[in-house]
C-alpha cells in the first residue's frame, strides 16, 4: 500500500484536501494520531498549498482543520511537526500558528540534502499544565524518536504543480 493510501486508510479523517472552484487542487493536509499516554497526539506529516494559492491563508486553515480533529476526534495532548532547521519561512510561519520548538533532531532528513529537524509542537487543552512543550535542552538523534521510524522516508507526490518529495515535509502558503 502506497504512503497515501495507507494514511487515508488508517486517518481518513486527518486528510484534508483543498479544492478550487474549478476543481484543481489548492492544497492538502496529511495527519494522523500516534502515542500513549500523554504523548497521545496528532501528528502533521505534510502540508502543502500550491503556488498560486500561497499567501492566502490555506496553511493556517488546514493546520486549523487538524487542529480541530486532534481535539474533537482523537482528544489529543498536543500536535507536532518536523520541519527542516533551515527553513526558516516555515518555522516562522508555524511560530506564528503557536508553535514552539521542542527539540532538534539530529540527522532527521537524510539523502542528498541531510539536515537536522526541529520537532515543533502545540499544546491542545487536554495538555492543561502544557508539559507537552516543554523544551528538551539537548537535541536527540532519529532513533531515540519514541515509536516513531526514525529517518524521513521520501515519497514523490503525484500532483503535477508540486516537483517537490514529501514525507515528514512541509511545504507551505
Amino acid at each position: 500500500m502506497t504512503f497515501y493510501m495507507s494514511y487515508m486508510s488508517q486517518w481518513p479523517e486527518a486528510f484534508t484536501v483543498a479544492e478550487a472552484p474549478d476543481g484543481s487542487l489548492m492544497g492538502y493536509m496529511l495527519g494522523k494520531a500516534e502515542g500513549e499516554g500523554e504523548l497521545w497526539h496528532g501528528h502533521v506529516s505534510a502540508v502543502t498549498v500550491a503556488p498560486q494559492y500561497r499567501r492566502l491563508g490555506l496553511a493556517k486553515t488546514l493546520m486549523d482543520d487538524l487542529e480541530t480533529k486532534c481535539i474533537q476526534v482523537y482528544n489529543a495532548y498536543f500536535v507536532d511537526l518536523f520541519v527542516r532547521a533551515s527553513n526558516q519561512l516555515a518555522i516562522k510561519m508555524y511560530e506564528k500558528f503557536g508553535y514552539v520548538t521542542y527539540r532538534r533532531v539530529l540527522g532527521y532528513y537524510s539523502g542528498d540534502d541531510p539536515e537536522d529537524a526541529l520537532d515543533m509542537r502545540k499544546a491542545l487543552p487536554r495538555d492543561v499544565k502544557k508539559k507537552s512543550i516543554i523544551p528538551l535542552d539537548h537535541p536527540i538523534r532519529p532513533e531515540d524518536l519514541n515509536g516513531r521510524s526514525g529517518v524521513a522516508a521520501l515519497t514523490p507526490i503525484a500532483f503535477p504543480w508540486l516537483d517537490l518529495w514529501a514525507g515528514p515535509y512541509s511545504e507551505f502558503s
